[in-house]
């Protein structure tokens, strides 16, 4: 008897292991696809080839990755509705994605709600992991403060007095727009901000948004506007000849997302932060690209290289957790440091955000089509608040 049950518990410990080990671990992911296909489309093939290497070698913990995926309709309530689901339903591990930051910040609240960890992978607004962080919350893009402060001592070169600013009138555009006015105030004490253009998101009236800027005659103008609107924006304003003679600073305007569709309209030299993706020759984003282009036979948009860098921080922390638990991720996510296409970075354990950096350079068009020239890597750990002045601005978990 006592052997039919050593040989029955041996069979149950063996089998359950075996199951376990066949288990995928489960990662819930949500975004705005059909609400921004320029950015997500490539972001869903970076994340899907990240996915594919990691199974390839093995998958984690001797178990495959499986990610579970959701469109999130570019709404908040929707993106709760649909991260609730993965958690309950889907009984995923952990979720990661978001684009729109009202969005993002949705997310990060469900998270503390219900206790379940959250990678942000593109969402830029400070508040994620600064006035509305939380233990459960990690944020991998270079935020909007960081961009701002990477383009704020290119802005004070040229010396310009009057700025005109132009934004999406949402959470990413106001918080641009506010740390923009502070950093370029103490860089340049004499700066005068003679005029503020906020559009809704997705619905800018071009001509009339133009019009006024040019009647402030200001000197420079601070741009925020992306995709159609950034377009909209571009090719009114060069009709109307607002940037003759006109210096521009523009953040996310040298990504190809964005620069691409404008061609040989894109713009001549604006300041701007981007991804060069066809003039890096550094051995971490050769090998990434070659397996890119190999994989879905099309050069990568910088939405691929978030995509991709999001799974490879999550698996990353996995390993080094050596469990899906959401307490021991949340450790092991504290000084985690991950090799992405952009070389290494960490994610700070004073506030969760990561140390990935942007490209810095100028517009100009080339054969044909907008690139980035003069461009050069700025490290995201050098625009970043220190530990004490990052306590002031983040509530203690």
């Amino acid at each position: 008897m006592k052997k039919r049950l050593l040989a029955t518990l041996f069979a149950a410990c063996v089998f359950g292991a075996g199951a376990q080990a066949q288990t995928p671990i489960r990662i819930g992911e949500l975004n705005s696809y059909k609400a921004q296909p320029a950015f997500l489309d490539p972001y869903k093939k970076g994340w899907e080839l990240a996915v594919e290497e990691i199974n390839a070698s093995g998958g984690l913990l001797g178990r495959k990755v499986e990610v579970v995926s959701r469109d999130d309709n570019g709404n908040p309530g929707d993106a709760v509705r649909v991260a609730e689901e993965l958690v309950s339903r889907e009984k995923v591990d952990l979720i990661f994605g978001t684009f729109l930051s009202h969005i993002g910040l949705a997310v990060t609240d469900f998270a503390k709600q219900r206790k379940v960890f959250f990678l942000a992978a593109e969402p830029l607004t400070d508040k994620i992991t600064w006035q509305n962080g939380n233990r459960y919350t990690y944020r991998l893009r270079p935020s909007t403060y960081m961009q701002t402060a990477m383009l704020v001592p290119e802005a004070a070169k040229l010396k310009k007095k009057r700025w005109a600013i132009v934004y999406p009138n949402y959470e990413y555009g106001q918080s641009a727009a506010a740390t923009f006015k502070q950093l370029l105030k103490a860089a340049q004490p004499d700066v005068e901000f003679v005029a503020e253009q906020a559009p809704a998101l997705g619905r800018v009236d071009a001509g009339a948004v133009v019009q006024a800027l040019a009647d402030a005659k200001p000197d420079a103008i601070f741009n925020v506007l992306f995709g159609a609107d950034l377009a909209k924006f571009v090719r009114e304003g060069s009709t109307r000849g607002l940037f003759k003679d006109r210096a521009v600073v523009s953040l996310l305007s040298g990504e190809p997302e964005y620069i691409d569709p404008l061609k040989d309209e894109a713009p001549e030299g604006w300041i701007v932060t981007g991804y060069p993706w066809y003039g890096i020759d550094t051995p971490q984003h050769k090998r990434f690209l070659d397996a890119y282009q190999k994989r879905w036979n099309d050069y990568p948009r910088l939405g691929s290289i978030v995509g991709y860098s999001s799974v490879m921080s999550i698996a990353a922390g996995i390993r080094k957790a050596g469990s899906t638990d959401t307490e021991k991720l949340i450790a092991a996510f504290k000084g985690l440091k991950v090799d992405t296409p952009f070389g290494a970075m960490v994610y700070r354990p004073e506030d969760n955000q990561s140390t990935m950096g942007a490209y810095v350079g100028v517009t100009t068009v080339r054969d044909g089509k907008g690139v980035m020239k003069d461009y050069r890597y700025v490290d995201g750990a050098s625009v970043l608040p220190n530990a004490e002045e990052t306590r002031k601005l983040r509530p203690a978990d």
